[in-house]
């Protein structure tokens, strides 16, 4: 068993910051939760679950599942998983370093999940401990291929951190259990689980142990969605008064990816997370197979979520009902969902798709996902967690309308569905899994995100990449080719500077035209290379299309790959009455803002507000404006202040610019 990935060591102050944070604060803390440690004020939830103790109860229920203790079930059926992706990212930290009390932790997990797991490699503890009788009986719902898809992620992980043997026998006993009981052969259930999941799992076992029926199980699973879109409502029908989520049993098969066969469907539709993580699992399990019409099929969805279903931030999610995609081009700012795990998601998807095909689009998504849609999900302190991330908010209005309740102005302690923080986690520990590709059997090198870090492939090559991005854009990158063959080096040109890039190598400017977003250069034998950039950083604008209602007549700041927002911190009154003159921005580095940040200024006007018990509706025209300055911080740190309004799109005095 091998695994091939580059030896990566981040060394980028930006991402260091997080992922200390990640590993100092939220591990401690979401560790301190999921073994009821601390009490827990649960806020609204916004997947409109409730749970009233306080707790967790996700290493309680394994405890009781392997018989050391006693009592009830507590929580939903995936509650599981969120010990699984705790443990996941506490492997990548024992990858790089030792980290004694998480990994005291994690062994004792993984102890303790091997004694809850049953003879048949079985494990799900809703049912273990509830009615073993019942188990696959409501796959739509149960999330029981879910929660063990989510161990045998955690488990390739610690394995490859640690060497625990242990906790990857547990993960191959499991999926042994799921490949003896699905599957096209007679006997066996032909459909899979409602949430997506165990196919990323067994393409990942597969290349760890070799065992090709993981990867066929897996492929099977992706091509046999959909179909039979009416399996999951039989089984509900089956089960009569046994209900796990009461309103799961009246959702349109697109809610699961199952209205049609995989291959036939051209539209990503659903719950947003679900069809993410299919889609993740499709574009690997295509590479892995060769299947060209599975990979074409997924290029197609890919371009529909990115494309037309997207927002400027790289959230997905447009609706709180079903936490799913809707249509093409419906974008609100302040009713929208877009979830945290959605945009986890998608990064995952964008790497898939990266090292299938180089193509610099993959890269840039990525890029939109790690500086934006999705560190915005946890505070600066590490311990508290946004579900829903809006591009618009008013706690009034959030508060005061049920509509909108779903959207919170302050990060929560935790949720009755907490799917997100340790997911957050997972992604930022395992960061270095996401900036190189290796391609062409290791002849060429992609260099995919502009994190500084220190790179060794299996061939020998090595990459440092040094840099203060996204603070900072001059870039260097120092290849090493020690090896008896040219090594072809290719670096993602982002989208946003296409045309506006320095490039030189060995200090010789050069004019690199782009391919596919990559531009290249040919390392030769025993030899090394400079290769540096550099990338404008200057304030900017862009506008959404004018195919989204929400956006129309209005711009949004962004410098590098960063989004831009208002906020009541920095701004008074109303957020929606200030225009903004886009020729006017400027950026400061402010080391004591919110850990430090590049802060955005601008010049304008603000509409002076109205009175109160004034007339609701006036002449035209007769509104008063006043000069303004208008101050823009970077969107994945909002709501880390003073609780207030947010906006990340605002409207430019000349409408025209928009």
């Amino acid at each position: 068993m091998k695994s091939n990935m580059p030896k990566v060591e981040v060394t980028s102050p930006f991402w260091c910051q997080y992922r200390d944070r990640v590993r100092d604060h939220a591990l401690p803390y979401q560790w301190d939760v999921i073994t009821d440690s601390v009490k827990i004020d649960f806020s609204h939830d916004p997947a409109g679950n409730k749970m009233g103790e306080g707790k967790s109860g996700a290493v309680q229920n394994l405890r009781i599942a392997a018989g050391l203790d006693t009592g009830s079930f507590n929580g939903f059926p995936y509650q599981d998983s969120d010990a699984y992706k705790w443990l996941e990212a506490v492997a990548y930290v024992l990858a790089r370093e030792e980290a004694s009390e998480l990994r005291r932790h994690a062994e004792e997990l993984v102890d303790l999940i091997g004694q809850a797991q049953m003879d048949d490699g079985y494990l799900c503890t809703y049912y273990q401990i509830n009615g073993i009788e019942d188990r696959f009986t409501q796959i739509g719902q149960s999330h029981e291929l879910y929660d063990m898809g989510h161990y045998i992620e955690a488990a390739i992980a610690y394995w490859q951190a640690t060497g625990s043997e242990k906790a990857l026998d547990i993960a191959r006993r499991m999926a042994d259990c799921i490949d003896a009981n699905f599957g096209p052969e007679e006997g066996k259930i032909h459909v899979g689980d409602g949430h997506p999941e165990i196919e990323i799992a067994l393409a990942r076992l597969f290349e760890v142990t070799g065992e090709q029926r993981y990867l066929d199980l897996a492929h099977w699973l992706i091509l046999s969605r959909g179909e039979d879109p009416e399996f999951y409502a039989r089984q509900n029908e089956a089960a009569g008064d046994r209900v796990l989520f009461e309103t799961m049993r009246h959702l349109k098969p697109s809610y699961y990816q199952i209205d049609k066969p995989y291959l036939e469907q051209t539209e990503v539709n659903g719950h947003a997370v679900r069809a993410l993580y299919l889609l993740g699992a499709a574009a690997h399990v295509a590479r892995l197979t060769d299947d060209a019409e599975l990979a074409a099929t997924t290029e197609t969805l890919w371009r529909d979520a990115t494309r037309r279903r997207m927002y400027v931030t790289g959230q997905v999610g447009s609706t709180q009902n079903g936490e799913a995609f809707t249509c093409d081009f419906d974008l609100p700012n302040d009713s929208m969902y877009g979830e945290t795990c959605a945009s986890v998601a998608m990064s995952f998807v964008a790497r898939r798709m990266l090292e299938a095909d180089p193509c610099g689009e993959y890269g840039d998504v990525l890029e939109r996902e790690l500086f934006n849609g999705t560190i915005s999900g946890m505070a600066l302190d590490g311990r508290h967690f946004f579900y829903v991330n809006p591009l618009e908010a008013d706690p009034r209005v959030s508060a005061g309308n049920p509509s909108f309740a779903h959207v919170l102005t302050r990060r929560a302690e935790w949720f009755p569905t907490p799917c997100c923080p340790a997911n957050l986690a997972r992604l930022v520990e395992s960061l270095e899994r996401y900036i190189y590709v290796e391609c062409d059997g290791g002849a060429t090198v992609l260099v995919n995100q502009f994190i500084a870090s220190n790179a060794t492939f299996d061939s020998g090559v090595s990459v440092v990449q040094e840099g203060n991005y996204p603070w900072d854009g001059d870039i260097d990158l120092k290849v090493s080719n020690p090896t008896d063959a040219s090594v072809r080096v290719g670096v993602r040109i982002p989208g946003w500077a296409a045309g506006k890039v320095c490039i030189s190598i060995d200090g010789a400017k050069v004019a690199a035209a782009p391919v596919d977003g990559f531009v290249y250069t040919e390392v030769a034998t025993g030899s090394d290379a400079v290769i540096s950039l550099t990338l404008p950083m200057g304030p900017r604008v862009v506008r959404a299309s004018t195919r989204v209602r929400s956006d129309s007549g209005k711009v949004a700041v962004m410098r590098g790959p960063v989004v831009f927002c208002m906020e009541s911190a920095d701004n008074d009154g109303d957020l929606w009455n200030y225009e903004l003159d886009t020729a006017s921005l400027e950026a400061e580095w402010c080391p004591e803002v919110l850990d430090g940040v590049v802060k955005v200024t601008g010049t304008g006007v603000r509409a002076v507000a109205d009175d109160p018990d004034g007339e609701p509706y006036q002449e035209a025209g007769t509104v008063s404006w006043e000069p303004a300055k208008l101050t823009f911080v970077p969107y994945y740190a909002w709501a880390n202040r003073e609780e207030g309004q947010m906006c990340v799109w605002v409207r430019p005095t000349d409408p025209r610019l928009s």
